[in-house]
């Protein structure tokens, strides 16, 4: 959500961000509709100054015996208190067409942001680890867990449909392992706590984070009105929704393993095959609420601990800064890592860290009571996949895969597995 005040002292700049997201110019709307409901505010405050003078002239004119110019008056009262009803309505009509409005428009771009209309303008900033040089052609994930018999798409798609998978025996495990390594990691180093949400939440948790509702279709909905969660980062960020918390305590640092839900609607035809790109995936997940002066240290903070679980597993990957035309609705910035994977030939995403800003916060009205000085400020908020634990799965396999179809296991996940070192059919 936007500052309308903020748009009123610099239309010019809101537009030029819009732009920049390759979105219309809408601040001439924004404001054509504020002004209406300042120009609707002062006349009800007309109104109820009326209706305040005509009350005092009902007591003097009662205090004259002057009973016609009393009733003359009451009944003027009369209409200016109808008046004034239905003008209240229209207010709160008004005020809800501003909302919905500013509901629909995304973030503003921080001003280091790179300008870009869509993915091939972003901009890589560094690469880590050296690819695997293979002295056998490398096969895509979903050819090495079916060969282990493990991995299972027939069956998925008779129990629930396309997109989803049953993983069986040594590969359950693995994905399991990898989650529980990223949580330790995560909590016994990284400083986060750990969070066990709901997977359903109310509309209200969806909307605070920008899910809804320009979203809808991407997310599922039960019949009584829940909605499942697409990212954790709807229910732990919604933690400190309504609240007001003490400058002193932030940030907050959360993290949480959830399965997450995605319709995945407008994806027909991409990553048909395998694992990449599911209605159903575990994900652990970090949040962050933080001071506006400390946002900006905390995405790189949040980042690093990211690139931290890809480094303790040996998977090369690569940093990218979104540009303007590829970011998430709710954020202001936005680094993106890439996997290598050598079956696909290619880095793919599998963590996102995002800063919003103040944007989820005033959606939220999650806000922060200074140390020093009066008042109450929103917060900021982050997230970011820590990482996202399908797709890693997806990276060891592919990574480690060996000539006769085995797997060996990286050695981080070796304690978390038993001890064992390779999984073979």
């Amino acid at each position: 959500m936007h500052d309308i005040k903020w748009i009123r002292d610099n239309a010019q700049a809101f537009d030029a961000a819009l732009t920049n997201r390759g979105k219309a110019p809408m601040a001439a709307e924004v404001l054509a509709l504020d002004e209406k409901r300042r120009a609707h505010l002062t006349g009800l405050q007309d109104l109820q100054a009326q209706a305040n003078a005509s009350a005092k002239a009902i007591g003097a004119a009662m205090g004259k015996k002057d009973l016609e110019t009393a009733e003359r008056l009451k009944a003027e009262v009369a209409k200016i208190k109808s008046d004034i009803q239905a003008g209240e309505a229209e207010e709160r009509a008004i005020e809800q067409a501003v909302t919905d409005l500013l509901a629909g428009i995304p973030n503003v771009p921080a001003s280091d942001v790179p300008i870009g209309r869509d993915e091939a303008d972003n901009v890589e900033i560094h690469k880590w680890g050296t690819p695997r040089a293979f002295d056998f052609a490398p096969k895509q994930h979903f050819e090495i867990g079916e060969g282990l018999g493990l991995m299972d798409f027939d069956a998925a798609t008779k129990i629930s449909g396309a997109r989803f998978v049953v993983l069986k025996g040594k590969l359950a495990r693995l994905e399991r392992a990898l989650g529980q390594f990223m949580l330790d990691l995560h909590t016994e180093e990284h400083g986060f706590t750990e969070v066990n949400p709901p997977f359903l939440v109310k509309t209200e948790a969806a909307y605070g984070t920008g899910n809804l509702p320009k979203f809808a279709e991407d997310l599922f909905r039960t019949e009584n009105g829940y909605w499942l969660i697409p990212t954790a980062e709807v229910p732990v960020t919604n933690l400190v929704r309504d609240d007001i918390v003490a400058e002193a305590s932030l940030p907050y640092r959360f993290t949480a393993w959830t399965p997450c839900f995605r319709s995945e609607a407008g994806s027909a035809g991409r990553d048909t095959r395998g694992m990449i790109r599911l209605h159903q995936f575990p994900k652990v997940e970090m949040v962050c609420v933080a001071t506006p002066e400390t946002s900006e240290a905390e995405h790189e903070r949040m980042t690093r601990c990211a690139e931290t679980v890809l480094e303790r597993l040996g998977l090369p990957y690569r940093r990218i800064v979104l540009c303007t035309g590829d970011m998430g609705f709710s954020s202001k910035k936005t680094f993106d890592l890439e996997v290598w994977l050598p079956g696909q030939d290619a880095y793919r995403e599998i963590s996102s860290c995002s800063n919003c800003g103040d944007f989820q916060a005033r959606r939220m009205n999650a806000r922060m009571r200074p140390t020093e000085g009066k008042g109450t400020r929103f917060v900021h908020t982050l997230n970011g996949s820590g990482v996202a634990v399908g797709r890693c799965l997806v990276a060891v396999l592919e990574n480690y895969q060996n000539a006769d179809g085995s797997v060996t296991v990286p050695e981080a996940l070796r304690p978390y597995m038993g001890g064992l070192e390779v999984i073979a059919a």
